[in-house]
This record gives C-alpha cells, sequence and structure tokens, in this order.
C-alpha cells in the first residue's frame, strides 16, 4: 500500500510521532544535555502543532467535512474470525483538539524552559531537568495518540500513559512527602474509575464486536446504537447502551476530578506549576471530557434530553457536574493558596462541562473545553511566575538580614534548593503573618494512621496570597496576564472568551429547558452553574487582587522580582511605573554590576531576562486566545454581533456535523437527527451578566476598595465565621473522611489482617513449617545417602581394595611358595574330581 503522508489521511499518524521521538532521544542518548533535551522537547512539540494545524487547516476548507472524515488504519491483533484494527481518524471533534491541544503544550514547553533554569544548580528541578522534559514529551505524545485514534482501545492506551506521567510529574520532587504521597494519591484515585472505564471497554466489544468510533456511532444508519439501546444489560434492569455509558461517564469523572474522585486534584499542585498548567489545562482532564463527547452518541442512546427524557449516564453526569461545579466553586472562596485556588477552579469549571453534557449542551461543553484550556492555562502559568518572584524576594531578604546584603547568585536562590512552594520540605509559617485556621483542633479521629505528608490547610510561604499585595508593579506582565486569565474564567461579559462558552451553557440549560416545558435536570442545572458562576467571579476577584492589588504585605512581597536583580538598581525602580520599567533596567546608568558595564541593551535584556522571558512571552500569547478564542462561538442571533458573525456561529457549524445527537425511538422507526443551537434569549446572557459582574464587584468591595493590611482577617472569614472558614480551608473534610472510610479500615486491614493474621501468622508459619518439613527431610535424605548409598557405593571399593592388597602377598617371588600353591591346588582339584566320581 503506498502511503503519502502529505494526504491527511496518513498526516494524523505523524502527529504524535515527534514528542514520543524526543522522550526516547532524551532518555537514551542526550540526557546529560539540559540545552539539548528541552531544545529537542520544544522542536518535536513544534513539529507536531505545525502538522496539527496544518490538517485543521486543510479540512476546515472542505465543504462536507464531518459528514466525511479523514483517516487510516492498519491490522493489528488476528482474533481469529475477526482482525483488530488501529487507526487515526480527524473528524470535527478531533480537529478542534488538533487547534488547541498542540499550541497549549507549546506555550508550556517554552514556559518550562525559564521555569526550570531560574532554579539554582543544585535544586532538584535543575538536577533532573531532563528527566522532566522528558516525561513533558512522553505526556505530549499521549495526548496527541488519544486525539487522533479512531478507536477505543487506542484512546485508552494514550489515557493510561497520560496517568503514568501524572503519577511521575506530580511526584517530580520526591524529596517531599506530601509530593510523592501527592502523586500516589492521584494515581490510585484515577486508576479506581479507569479500571470500570476498562470494563465498560470490554462489555462494549463484547456486544459491538468493534471498538471503532465511526462503526459503533455511525455505520449502517446506526444500526449498533440502535441494538445497544434495545438490548438489555444483564441484571440491572437498563439498556446495554446504558451501562456502557455509565461505565464510560465513571471513567470520566475519574479524570475530570468530578466528585468524589475530586479529591487528587487539588494535591496535584505538588508537582512544578508547568505540570498543573498540563494537566488541568492542555491535557489529561481534558481527555474525560473529550471522551464523552466522542461516545455522546451512545450515552445519549434510547433518550431525548433536549425534551426532557434522560438516560441514566445524562441524569448521572447532570448531577454530579452541577454538584461538582458549585461545591468546587464554594471551596475555591477559602483558599490562600494562589495554585490551589486555580486547582478548585479547574474542578468547578469541568463541573460546568460535565453538567453541560448531561442536559445535551455538547457544542457548549465542546465550546468551553477549549476555551477553558487556554485561560486556565495562562492563569496556572502566571501563578508559577508569582511564585517564582516570591521566591526572589525571600532570598533577597534571606541575604539581606543574614549575609552582607549582596548574597544574590545568578539565580536569585543563592545556595536555598527551593522547591516548586518554596521551601521543600519546610513548612514555615507567613512572614509576620498567623493563619487565621490555627489553633482550630482537628478532627478527633484524624489519627497518626493517616498519611502526614499532605496537610489539607498548609499553605507554603510563596504561595500565599496573604503575603503578597502590589504585585502589579513589581511583574507587570504577569499581572496582566493573570487579569485577562482571570476575566476570562469569570466571564466577563463580551471581551472574553469565557463568557462565550459559559454563556452558552446557560443558554442551552435556560431555553432548552422551558420551549416545550420545564425540565427537572436542567433546571437543577442552571441553578447550581448560576451560583457557581457568581463563586467563581468572586474568588478570582479575590485572588487578583490579593495578589496583586494594594501595598506589600510583607518584606518578600517588595523585593519579589523575575528579573536578575544584582544587575540593576532595585531601589531607584520601587517608585518606577510599570510601563518604563523594562526601558529602564536596559539603561546603562541604572546597572551596578561592573560585568554588565559596556554591553549592548541587548546583551543585557539577554542577562536580565534570560529566564523570565520564556516565562512570560507565553503568558502574552495565551491572553490573546483567552481573550479572542471565544468569538468563534457567538450565538448567531446576538444583538449588535450579529453583524460580526454575519449569522454564522463557527464553532457551532463547524463541529455538529461530527456528533449524532438524538436516538430517538418513533413508532416504527429510530430517527437519527443533529442538535440544533436553543433560540436565543436575553434572559441567561443577563445571568451571564449578572454572575460575572456581581461577582467580581463583592471581591472588588471585600478586598479591592480597602486592599488587607498585613496579619488582617479575612473579610469572608468574619462573614462566614470561624468554623465555617476553617472547614472551607480544609475542604469540609471530605478528604478526611474518605480517609476514615477508604483509608484506615484498609490500612487497618492490611497491617492487621492481611499482614499480621494472614501473612505473618498464617503464610509464613505455613511457609516456615514446609521450610522445617523440607529441612528435615533433606537431613534424612542426606543421612540415606550417606549410610546407604555412600556407604554401598563407597564400601565395594573398599573390599576390593582390602583384597587386593591381602592377595599381593601371594605374589612373594619365591618358587618353593609357588609349588606349594600349585600342590594345593591340583590336591583341591582331584578332591573334587574324586567326589564327584564316588
Amino acid at each position: 500500500m503506498d502511503v503519502n503522508f502529505l494526504d491527511p489521511n496518513y498526516t494524523a499518524w505523524l502527529i504524535p510521532v515527534p514528542p514520543f521521538i524526543a522522550f526516547l532521544l532524551i532518555t537514551l542518548f542526550i540526557g546529560r544535555y539540559k540545552f539539548f533535551s528541552h531544545i529537542t522537547a520544544i522542536g518535536a512539540v513544534m513539529i507536531s502543532w505545525l502538522l496539527s494545524w496544518s490538517v485543521f487547516f486543510h479540512v476546515n476548507n472542505l465543504p462536507d467535512f464531518g459528514h466525511a472524515t479523514f483517516g487510516s488504519g492498519i491490522d493489528w491483533l488476528d482474533l481469529g474470525a475477526t482482525t483488530f484494527r488501529m487507526g487515526v481518524s480527524v473528524d470535527p471533534l478531533s480537529a478542534v483538539m488538533l487547534f488547541m491541544v498542540p499550541i497549549a503544550m507549546l506555550m508550556i514547553f517554552v514556559y518550562s524552559v525559564g521555569y526550570m533554569n531560574a532554579y539554582p544548580d543544585d535544586d532538584p528541578h535543575q538536577v533532573r531537568h531532563t528527566r522532566f522534559f522528558a516525561y513533558l514529551s512522553l505526556f505530549a505524545g499521549a495526548m496527541l495518540t488519544l486525539v487522533v485514534s479512531d478507536n477505543l482501545l487506542l484512546l485508552f492506551m494514550g489515557w493510561e500513559v497520560m496517568g503514568l506521567c501524572s503519577y511521575l510529574l506530580i511526584g517530580f520532587l520526591f524529596e517531599k512527602k506530601s509530593a510523592y504521597q501527592a502523586a500516589v494519591k492521584a494515581f490510585m484515585v484515577t486508576r479506581t474509575a479507569d479500571v470500570l472505564f476498562l470494563v465498560g471497554i470490554g462489555y462494549l466489544y463484547a456486544e459491538a464486536g468493534t471498538l471503532n468510533f465511526r462503526e459503533i456511532l455511525y455505520a449502517n444508519e446506526g444500526a449498533m446504537l440502535v441494538h445497544l439501546a434495545t438490548t438489555d444489560a444483564p441484571l440491572l434492569g437498563i439498556s446495554a447502551a446504558s451501562l456502557i455509558g455509565i461505565l464510560i461517564v465513571i471513567g470520566t469523572l475519574g479524570k475530570a476530578a468530578q466528585f468524589p474522585f475530586h479529591i487528587w486534584l487539588p494535591d496535584a499542585m505538588e508537582g512544578p506549576t508547568p505540570v498543573s498548567a498540563m494537566i488541568h489545562a492542555a491535557a489529561m482532564v481534558s481527555a474525560g471530557v473529550f471522551l464523552v463527547i466522542r461516545m455522546y452518541p451512545l450515552i445519549a442512546a434510547g433518550g431525548d434530553p433536549h425534551h426532557g427524557e434522560y438516560t441514566e449516564p445524562l441524569i448521572l453526569m447532570g448531577l454530579v457536574g452541577a454538584f461538582t461545579a458549585l461545591f468546587a466553586a464554594v471551596l475555591g472562596v477559602g483558599q490562600n493558596d494562589v495554585k490551589r485556588v486555580l486547582a478548585y477552579s479547574t474542578i468547578s469549571q469541568l463541573g460546568f462541562m460535565i453538567a453541560a453534557l448531561g442536559i445535551g449542551a455538547y457544542v457548549a461543553a465542546f465550546f468551553h473545553m477549549i476555551t477553558h484550556a487556554f485561560f486556565k492555562a495562562l492563569l496556572f502559568m502566571s501563578s508559577g511566575a508569582v511564585i517564582h518572584a516570591m521566591e526572589h524576594g525571600e532570598h533577597h531578604v534571606h541575604a539581606h538580614h543574614h549575609g552582607d546584603g549582596h548574597g544574590h547568585d545568578d539565580h536569585g536562590h543563592g545556595d536555598h534548593g527551593h522547591d516548586d512552594h518554596g521551601h521543600g520540605a519546610h513548612d514555615a509559617q507567613p512572614y509576620g503573618m498567623l493563619h487565621a485556621s490555627k489553633g482550630e483542633a482537628a478532627p478527633e479521629w484524624n489519627t497518626d494512621m493517616v498519611p502526614d505528608g499532605i496537610q489539607l490547610d498548609a499553605v507554603n510561604d510563596p504561595n500565599d496570597m496573604r503575603n503578597m499585595g502590589g504585585l502589579w508593579k513589581r511583574i507587570p506582565v504577569t499581572a496582566f496576564g493573570f487579569l485577562v486569565g482571570g476575566l476570562s474564567l469569570s466571564g466577563f461579559p463580551l471581551i472574553t472568551a469565557g463568557f462565550w462558552s459559559k454563556d452558552e451553557i446557560f443558554a442551552d440549560a435556560w431555553t432548552v429547558g422551558t420551549s416545550d416545558g420545564v425540565y427537572w435536570l436542567h433546571m437543577v442545572v442552571f441553578v447550581s452553574l448560576f451560583l457557581a458562576a457568581c463563586f467563581t467571579a468572586f474568588y478570582t476577584g479575590r485572588q487578583w487582587l490579593l495578589t496583586f492589588w494594594g501595598k506589600p504585605r510583607s518584606e518578600v512581597a517588595e523585593h519579589a522580582t523575575l528579573t536578575h536583580g544584582h544587575h540593576i538598581d532595585e531601589h531607584a525602580l520601587e517608585n518606577t511605573h510599570p510601563a518604563m520599567h523594562f526601558m529602564r533596567v536596559l539603561q546603562e546608568d541604572e546597572v551596578v554590576d561592573d560585568k554588565m558595564k559596556g554591553k549592548t541593551p541587548l546583551q543585557r535584556f539577554l542577562t536580565i531576562y534570560r529566564d523570565s522571558f520564556p516565562m512570560q512571552l507565553p503568558l502574552v500569547i495565551l491572553s490573546f486566545f483567552a481573550l479572542t478564542a471565544g468569538f468563534v462561538g457567538i450565538h448567531e442571533d446576538f444583538p449588535v454581533f450579529e453583524v460580526i458573525t454575519g449569522d454564522n456561529n463557527f464553532f457551532k457549524n463547524f463541529v455538529s456535523p461530527g456528533i449524532l445527537a438524538v436516538v430517538e425511538e418513533a413508532p416504527d422507526e429510530w430517527i437519527f437527527e443533529f442538535a440544533e443551537a436553543p433560540e436565543f434569549s436575553l434572559i441567561p446572557v443577563f445571568f451571564s451578566f449578572f454572575a460575572a459582574l456581581g461577582g467580581l464587584a463583592a471581591a472588588w468591595a471585600l478586598y479591592g476598595a480597602k486592599p488587607l493590611e498585613a496579619g488582617q482577617r479575612d473579610p469572608v472569614q468574619d462573614i462566614v465565621g470561624d468554623r465555617m472558614w476553617l472547614a472551607m480551608q480544609n475542604r469540609f473534610y471530605i478528604d478526611d473522611i474518605f480517609l476514615r472510610i477508604f483509608y484506615v479500615p484498609f490500612e487497618w486491614f492490611g497491617r492487621r489482617v492481611a499482614y499480621e493474621e494472614v501473612d505473618n501468622k498464617t503464610i509464613n508459619e505455613l511457609l516456615y513449617g514446609v521450610a522445617d518439613a523440607a529441612g528435615w527431610l533433606g537431613e534424612m535424605l542426606k543421612r540415606f545417602n550417606y549410610i546407604v548409598i555412600d556407604g554401598v557405593g563407597d564400601g565395594i571399593p573398599k573390599v576390593v581394595a582390602s583384597f587386593s592388597s591381602w592377595f599381593r602377598q601371594v605374589q612373594g617371588g619365591k618358587a618353593q611358595q609357588y609349588m606349594l600353591y600349585a600342590a594345593i591346588g591340583l590336591l583341591v582339584i582331584g578332591v573334587i574330581v574324586v567326589a564327584q566320581a564316588l
């Protein structure tokens, strides 16, 4: 077969390959060289990005794309009667993912170079620099494999490799007990859901005889969907399609960190910040939502959510997603760790998508997944820059207080091996501040059996927003990127991508639910998501204001910077407007390092910004997408903007033909159709405006109009009370409850029953008994061998030797003696002859 990789049917095969090659090259050949390792990794993901965008823009120009797809396959496994094929496919869903995933990953890779290089040479980030980029490359290859796969088995392979990489990257700083425990926690929680997902894949193959998406969902006018929707699952009283859908949804709930599987994601913040951006934005958690959208016709088979007919998987998604969105948004309000706020934000926003899928709003959910990837990657990378700036400021304070005041090294860290949270295993109190939650008693059952590496309310100093304030003057680019990402997350009206995607979800939940009647699941989703959106805007405004607004609340924040401060006069820059900061640091008269004298502005720029520039350039690029990505999905009837859109919702029109939305049983036939977008209504738009502006206004009233001072109690704590505030910071003790329900009993069972009773007292005693019996038997065999076998075997030669020694005496050399022996012999013979004769 002739293969032309310029043909879109085959180009998709090449897209995941470069990151996998980069992983092998870094692991096997160039792992000693940091520069070549990260250049190889970036180059590989850049090639994948170029290939992906070439495919996207090619298929975008085809008028019938969606009804017709690109792809090819190969025979992979001979099963006797059939042959299992592996292949790639490019349809509207994968095409959109090919636009978003590679560019987001490329920005994360570029950001990682500056992020990792900002640490000192003896820090674990630098020591394992090449390993980090090898893991990221493997992660990228697995995600791209998942995107282009044409069957569930290949998708599951990429799914599981991502799970492995998440374990390796979350526990990257394994010197910290909390880091490796967080990695194990993430791995075990997601594996629990993945096992059920794998059961669903097996059951689907048993019923359908294939795992190919097109053959299951679209072949023969949906004949397989009809079969699955009309076949009863064993024992449960539901259809096979519903049971398979529930198992697939459970796998998604684990990957997307939905209740009750949400507990792994906040602790995943123990990994380096680029890992957080990769897991929570460009890959992994998005993979779960992508899976449900990919299999949506199967999950909705036998129902019609647009007319209030919900299948069991849809009800599961609607209720769990709505609850998770609101629950996580409330918890986000009570966090002080700049990254943990974003972690709960991710859980909440994924809840938006899952809930939307539960009511049939698959286009809106997919749209929000794409915009979320851009602004959440932007937010996580901005938070990493904030943490680095605080760590630089911390070293400045440390050197000033404990040294001669000039002990800065090239990276602003001196000889302190900071981890991603600033202090490695050190969990000191904030600078001159008290934790409001301290002094409260932990639950009585939180015993020594519970792992002590992860502390739910512990906040490391450089991550603590209570120590920050005024950073917009110190790191203006980061402040701008954080503001853009925060506004998009809040759904700030009209100018942010987050507004348009959230508004589409509200529109589906409202208009579809009221056009022909009030549908209960639609209303539950709408109310829950509206409240979650209000809390989202509030905690996002709170986060930005605590971090960047007002005056610094600690000495560390006063000296926070992403530049190499020993090259410039920091005191001369303290009152400099951020717009002029960039120009002044390049001026000759601001340079205080003799080594920098006489160098060109470009040379000074490369020296001063060599780490911060790779960290902040991706923020500018992602800010563009966080603002503009939503314009491709504006409702065609939206007032004023309909002039811009030309009565064309590009995203909906591009994606909708790729998903068979309804499988409805008519009196005499099955009807297959594609869901239409809901009619435009100003009511959900009003709620979108109110949620975003109301939440941000409330945040401004509490944190902006009168910025917090150092040591001041949080205003929300005064509103909700100390006990509720403590509960919010400790995740409403859900983790502790799970530890009590699952960890403690299983740990007790494992230690007391499995180890002590079964393993130690039963199996070990049995083995010891078998060993003693074997030893006794061996001793008996040894004695038998010595007495019988060795006795006989060695005795015969001894007798022969003794006889030979005696018989040797016959030959004495005397003729008389020989004649005597002869005479005796003749006499004996004669006697014998005579005796026989008689």
